[in-house]
């Protein structure tokens, strides 16, 4: 009997784990399957350009559902978020997130440039022997830096939600006195813009006290529908994913450029694997005190999703429920401090262009001093915030490390060609750095989140519920008759003439 007890414990114990990731069981499988299709496609049949449109149509669909969420879910989740705290409290998780932030850029920079430097991949290579791919964006240092913060202002709400400004072109290639610069949208949400405005706007709310309250509501329940939706999603997933990635691999026509650049991925590579499994695991459990690769697992199903969409972006749905159901990190500070990581920190991304730059030199023979090294490193930190968590973002914000240090912009062309598969592998450090700033946040944060849940009026079963206030005068003294006894909200308790004792 207690064989047989034993032996439906363990199968009971299975059928629950099953039960628990089986998304992330059937995703994996997924990725397998995209492998092995793609690869038979692409060997036993001759696929014409409008074929291989219609063999991924099934990813593609995947990616306009998850595109589609993005915005609601930024809205809702970051104006509920912000309200929900005091201004104080908020100012110091921002302070927090924004120390973090810098610290692991700053820290996947100096990990790239050590690395780059000591295997030095373009030594062994020269631009002659690397075909170029694509053309270079034209951009410059300063106004890229000028559209950077002037998407933080947008000019248009409406606008904002489906286009940006992330380029500036040049009227004449001489600079004159005359000379003028056009600006130009382009298509793409401008997540930055709407996430200053939703910050904004949440602190005002939470101001506003009785009557912001139906505000919060709506976006409460905004945020709570879309969270459903992104569930019927994630059903899609596994399938959407098979496609995306046998789409891809059918698409590339010259692998022999992995074998070229295969040094340079493999530092690339090297420098990711050690940030994701050391730097951002230490600073994790130095802060935190908890297991951090427990954590990681926990984030799997994102990583994974980030590793074949490629986009900080439209993963942040399924960043937001890794984090919130397997980590339980409070809702207060998922919904303040993911979409602003998604948007600004970009781990990877900086790694990548620190390695990409001096790469680059070293196939040109051009030799860095130090000082052009720091400005490598301050470059790649900066413009790494500047880029969208879109697909190649990385390779526009290229071209300002490139020019900073006096490098040809031209030669971003030559790591275009493999730029799309390590695309995959930053963004997915990106989304594992943005889910380790959460629960470090939470753990720096972690007082003020109790002294919140002690001193408010709110339901603590919902941390988004404001307290309702009215008049100056009803807030300090607001009385009700308990039996025979008034209630204040300075807790004093007096017996009272109207008592039917």
């Amino acid at each position: 009997m207690d064989v047989m007890g034993s032996a439906g414990g363990r199968g009971a114990h299975w059928r629950g784990l099953l039960k628990r990731n089986w998304l992330l069981i059937a995703t994996v499988v997924s990725v397998l399957l995209g492998i092995c299709l793609g690869t038979v496609v692409r060997e036993y049949a001759n696929l014409s350009s409008l074929d291989k449109q219609y063999f991924g149509f099934p990813g593609e669909i995947l990616m306009r559902m998850l595109k589609l969420v993005i915005l609601p879910l930024i809205v809702s989740s970051m104006i509920t978020g912000v309200a929900a705290l005091d201004s104080e409290v908020s100012g110091r998780i921002g302070l927090y997130a924004v120390i973090y932030y810098f610290s692991t850029t700053i820290i996947a920079v100096i990990l790239g440039i050590i690395l780059v430097m000591t295997i030095r991949p373009g030594v062994t290579q020269t631009s002659e022997h690397i075909n170029r791919t694509g053309t270079p964006p034209n951009v410059t240092t300063v106004d890229t830096l000028l559209d950077l913060v002037r998407n933080m202002f947008p000019e248009n709400l409406v606008q904002a939600c489906f286009q940006q400004r992330p380029e500036v072109l040049l009227s004449s290639q001489n600079i004159t006195k005359d000379h003028k610069i056009t600006g130009t949208y382009v298509d793409g949400a401008n997540i930055l813009g709407l996430l200053v405005f939703c910050i904004v706007f949440g602190l005002v709310i939470g101001k506003m006290g009785e009557k912001g309250q139906i505000l919060l509501e709506f976006f409460d329940a905004l945020n709570e529908a879309t969270m459903r939706l992104i569930q019927i999603i994630m059903c899609y997933m596994p399938v959407g994913i098979l496609f995306l990635i046998a789409a891809k691999i059918v698409e590339v026509e010259d692998w022999e450029i992995f074998k070229k650049m295969g040094l340079y991925m493999v530092t690339v590579l090297s420098g990711l694997a050690i940030h994701a499994t050391i730097c951002l695991p230490l600073l994790f459990f130095l802060v935190v005190r908890k297991n951090p690769y427990t954590f990681t697992l926990g984030m799997a199903q994102a990583l994974v999703t980030a590793l074949m969409i490629s986009s900080s972006s439209a993963t942040l749905p399924v960043t937001f429920r890794c984090a919130e159901e397997n980590n339980r990190i409070d809702k207060r500070i998922t919904r303040f401090v993911l979409p602003v990581g998604a948007t600004i920190n970009m781990d990877g991304t900086a790694l990548y262009e620190a390695v990409a730059a001096i790469f680059i030199a070293q196939m040109n023979d051009y030799s860095l001093d130090m000082g052009q090294i720091v400005t490598i490193s301050i470059t790649a930190t900066v413009a790494s915030i500047g880029a969208a968590g879109v697909p190649n973002a990385g390779l526009v914000t290229m071209v300002i490390v490139l020019t900073a240090v006096g490098l040809p912009a031209n030669d971003v062309t030559l790591i275009m060609a493999v730029d799309w598969l390590l695309d995959r592998f930053r963004t997915m450090i990106n989304v594992l750095g943005d889910a380790y700033g959460a629960g470090i946040i939470q753990k720096l944060s972690k007082r003020e989140l109790k002294r919140m849940d002690l001193t408010s009026d709110a339901d603590a079963t919902d941390p988004f519920a404001l307290e309702a206030t009215s008049d100056d005068e009803e807030c300090e003294k607001k009385s009700y008759v308990n039996g025979g006894f008034t209630v204040d909200k300075s807790d004093a308790i007096s017996f009272t003439e109207t008592s039917q004792f």
